[in-house]
């Protein structure tokens, strides 16, 4: 049950996205087939075409290995997709003629049924745009953000960025160049190779004490934590399903204590791993199998790594995250003592990404 509405933002985020833009006409519906290359009667029910919507992102992972960025569904139709191999044009014919479905669908009931339908269709709609790229179409940059996420970037000019290092170059201590100014400043808060789980459990803790007192958690959600390498990022959320997370974390790159616990509420709670297990709770409470699936290029995105960075602004302060500091060591401490251990989460490192 939820105790403020702030669940109820998150789970509907992902939705959300309807609201952003209106919708591209359907083109004319056109006969589909499954992920395994059969081919089936139009979808008629917002289920059906949910069901056909995930097999054609499976279908689409085939071509574009970063698609697809997490899968809890019936592992046969991922298989069904990987052996079909269906060609990008009928992947394209498919998703428009899911649109027109989609658009020829019996009216939905609630708020959120009204929402469905729009998330599906511009879901859909960002496939066919990333299916052009990918057969090497070239957009500009607004016009492949639009097309893919439903948004577009904010333009500023360069006194706008000339005034944040002005504000920088007033804040950092000594003279020169801000840059050298800031790199210098910055080294003192780097998180020792030995320390950094320490801090990074710490910080977790912090969010998902503060998280709980808004919403109310899947009883059995947990992560696991890995430390990698070569890797392009700094820290990375991988779902998979049943309301778990793998968080990793790459230690090539210097990690300062801020950002210990930007990681963990962007990765963490109430960011990434929170993100998806409302919407994977929302799926099973509803029915609604199109969040089995995250496409990676989609307006999903915008909404998962904009509620992520929403996560960081709440924050616990410096303090909070001191008490539950010491808390925890002094839980650790006794529990050392009586035998036992403590901790939601598992660790696991591996030397290479």
């Amino acid at each position: 049950m939820t105790r403020t509405p702030l669940r109820g933002r998150l789970v509907a985020a992902a939705l959300l996205v309807a609201a952003c833009a209106p919708a591209g006409a359907p083109a004319p519906a056109s006969t589909p087939a499954s992920a395994s290359g059969t081919t089936t009667a139009t979808p008629r029910s917002m289920n059906d075409i949910a069901t056909a919507y995930v097999q054609l992102a499976l279908a689409m992972g085939v071509h574009d290995g970063d698609y697809v960025d997490a899968y809890y569904g019936p592992p046969a139709w991922r298989a069904a997709a990987d052996s079909a191999k269906v060609p990008l044009p009928e992947i394209a014919t498919r998703a428009t003629a899911l649109r027109a479905a989609l658009a020829a669908a019996p009216a939905a009931g609630d708020s959120l049924d009204h929402l469905r339908r729009d998330y599906l269709d511009k879901q859909l709609r960002a496939m066919l745009a990333r299916i052009d790229v990918v057969q090497g179409r070239k957009l500009a940059f607004d016009e492949e953000s639009r097309a893919i996420y439903d948004a577009v970037a904010p333009t500023h000019d360069e006194a706008y960025f000339q005034g944040l290092v002005a504000r920088l170059d007033a804040a950092l201590p000594g003279s020169g160049p801000v840059p050298a100014r800031y790199e210098a400043w910055r080294k003192q808060f780097v998180i020792p190779r030995e320390r950094l789980d320490t801090v990074f459990r710490t910080a977790v803790a912090a969010c998902r004490e503060r998280t709980a007192r808004h919403v109310q958690l899947p009883s059995s959600e947990s992560f696991t934590i890995e430390y990698v390498t070569d890797k392009p990022w700094s820290g990375y959320n991988w779902y998979k399903g049943e309301y778990r997370s793998v968080i990793q974390v790459n230690t090539d790159l210097p990690i300062f204590i801020d950002r210990a616990l930007d990681l963990a509420c962007h990765e963490g709670y109430p960011g990434h791993h929170v993100y998806n297990a409302l919407l994977e709770r929302l799926g099973r409470e509803r029915g609604w199998v199109e969040f089995q699936v995250y496409p990676l290029f989609s307006p999903q995105s915008l909404i998962a790594e904009g509620s992520a960075n929403y996560g960081i602004g709440r924050a616990p302060t410096s303090t909070t995250a001191c008490r539950i500091s010491r808390r925890r060591s002094a839980t650790r401490a006794t529990r050392r003592r009586a035998g036992t251990s403590t901790g939601r989460s598992t660790r696991r490192q591996r030397p290479s990404g």
